[in-house]
C-alpha cells in the first residue's frame, strides 16, 4: 500500500516566511551599521597612515615647499600622493571607503578646508597638514575645530546619518571624528 505524500501547509509556510522576515528586520538594520562602522575605521586607519608619512616627509625635508595639496586628491603622481608615496608609505590612497576623494592641505594653506576655526593663517606653519574624509555622504560637514574648545569636534555614533560626519586630521592629531563613551564600571567590594 502507498502512502500519500503530505506537502506543506500554506499556513505553515506563511509561519516560516513571517519568521524570516522577522530575523530579517533585526538583523539587517545592525549588518548595515557594521559595514559603515568598517569603512569608518578603515577611513581613519588610512587618514592616520597618510598622517604617518607626512609627518616623517616633514621630519626629512623641513616643509612642504614643491609639494601641492589644496583638496580632493585626484592624481597619484602628483603633488601630496606623490611626496609621500613609496617611500614614506607604500601606497597612499586616493579615495576613502566610500569611493570620495580624500581631501589634503598642507603649509599656510592647511586651513583652506575651513576646518581650524580659531586659529590664524599666521599660526600655521609651512610644515603643518589637514588631512579629511567628507564621510559617507561625500559632502563637507559643519563641524570645526576650536582651540577654545576642542571636543567640539568629536561627535557620538548612534545612528545611520553620523557616519555622514567628517574624519578630520592636522598635523596627525584627530580635530574631528568619533569618540568613545566610556561607561563607569563598578569594583566589587
Amino acid at each position: 500500500m502507498l502512502k500519500k505524500m503530505r506537502g506543506f501547509t500554506l499556513i505553515e509556510l506563511l509561519i516560516v516566511v513571517a519568521i524570516i522576515g522577522i530575523l530579517a528586520a533585526l538583523l539587517i538594520p545592525n549588518a548595515l551599521e557594521a559595514i559603515q562602522k568598517a569603512k569608518q575605521k578603515q577611513a581613519m586607519k588610512e587618514i592616520m597612515t597618510m598622517s604617518t608619512g607626512a609627518a616623517d616627509y616633514i621630519t626629512d625635508h623641513g616643509n612642504w615647499t614643491g609639494v601641492t595639496a589644496d583638496g580632493a586628491l585626484t592624481s597619484s603622481t602628483t603633488g601630496f600622493p606623490a611626496a609621500i608615496a613609496t617611500f614614506y608609505v607604500k601606497i597612499c590612497p586616493l579615495n576613502d571607503p566610500w569611493n570620495f576623494p580624500y581631501n589634503v592641505w598642507v603649509g599656510a594653506s592647511a586651513n583652506d578646508g575651513g576646518y581650524i576655526g580659531g586659529t590664524a593663517v599666521a599660526d600655521l606653519g609651512d610644515d603643518d597638514f589637514v588631512i579629511a574624509s567628507y564621510g559617507r555622504d561625500g559632502v563637507k560637514g559643519s563641524l570645526t575645530y576650536n582651540p577654545a574648545n576642542p571636543e567640539a569636534g568629536f561627535y557620538n555614533v548612534s545612528k545611520m546619518s553620523d557616519f555622514n560626519n567628517d574624519l578630520v586630521a592636522w598635523d596627525g592629531n584627530w580635530i574631528i571624528g568619533p569618540q568613545t563613551t566610556l561607561t563607569a564600571t563598578s569594583t566589587g567590594s
